[in-house]
């Protein structure tokens, strides 16, 4: 750090005064059009819904669809709850570490600590959560004699690994890129909106024509959603395919992301 004779601050050769990161919140006609976009995404998401269940009419005979959900699923319930702790782990550790060097920036010249260990930490208390409530649902499970086998527990034990990686994929990406465009949130949280309907988490994917599951599977919480509820309570383990697939696709999204954070991290120092 260096001061000029026009006492502008450098790092290195780069002025850092007069420069801010791209954020155009204060534009209220911006908000006002990312709003829009918001309402208009969950709107076409929710109509896309629609004309699934429209298609899985045959089905659902005259009977409303919760009707026809509950006479089907015997496991809805705890299917419900696994899918929506799943899902609030996701959410809210990619939320914390989107702004985690943002939050947390200050520690980056206090400590000799790599910045990469601020953005894995962030998603400590999630972690937390998530292990207590794998007790509650696995303790749960063996009380009314429906616990599942050493090799599902296992199984799980790997699914919330993975969901961990995707989890530290995006928050590598997107933390680092949020100190350069701090619109970055605003926009992560329409797609956690969209994405909560994509995830197969209120209704089971069986209820929609088969041709459409794989496109829900690109989504990454579904296929860790779906296999944690087959091996937890049908007591069915999903194919190798299935999880080769996981696998790829986290390995592909951790890599993805730490390649992103390689890239912009030299210049963290610049943007907070």
């Amino acid at each position: 750090m260096e001061a000029s004779t026009s006492s502008t601050i450098t790092y290195g050769d780069r002025p850092l005064s007069g420069r801010s990161p791209r954020s155009r919140l204060a534009d209220p006609v911006f908000r006002g059009a990312l709003a829009a976009i918001a309402a208009l995404v969950l709107l076409l998401i929710v109509f896309f819904f629609i004309f699934l269940l429209d298609k899985a009419r045959p089905a659902l005979a005259h009977q409303g669809v919760f009707s026809f959900i509950f006479a089907t699923q015997p496991n809805y319930r705890l299917n419900l709850i696994i899918g929506l702790f799943l899902w609030d782990f996701f959410n809210e550790s990619t939320r914390v570490g989107l702004t985690s060097l943002h939050a947390k920036g200050f520690l980056l010249g206090k400590a000799r600590l790599p910045a990469w260990v601020v953005v894995v930490a962030s998603a400590a208390n999630a972690v937390l959560t998530m292990s207590i409530f794998a007790v509650i649902v696995t303790t749960f499970l063996f009380a009314t004699g429906r616990g599942p086998s050493a090799a599902g527990l296992a199984l799980f034990a790997l699914y919330a690994v993975c969901l961990l990686l995707i989890v530290v994929g995006f928050s590598l990406a997107t933390s680092i890129l949020f100190l350069r465009w701090r619109d970055l949130n605003q926009i992560w949280e329409v797609v956690l909106q969209a994405g909560f309907f994509v995830a197969p988490i209120v209704y089971p994917l069986s209820i929609l024509p088969e041709r459409f599951h794989r496109l829900l599977y690109f989504w990454p919480p579904t296929p860790v959603i779906q296999f944690s509820r087959a091996v937890l309570v049908e007591h069915a383990i999903p194919s190798l395919r299935g999880h080769l697939y996981l696998l790829a696709g986290t390995a592909i999204i951790l890599a993805t992301g730490a390649a992103i954070f390689r890239r912009w991290r030299p210049r963290a120092a610049e943007l907070l």
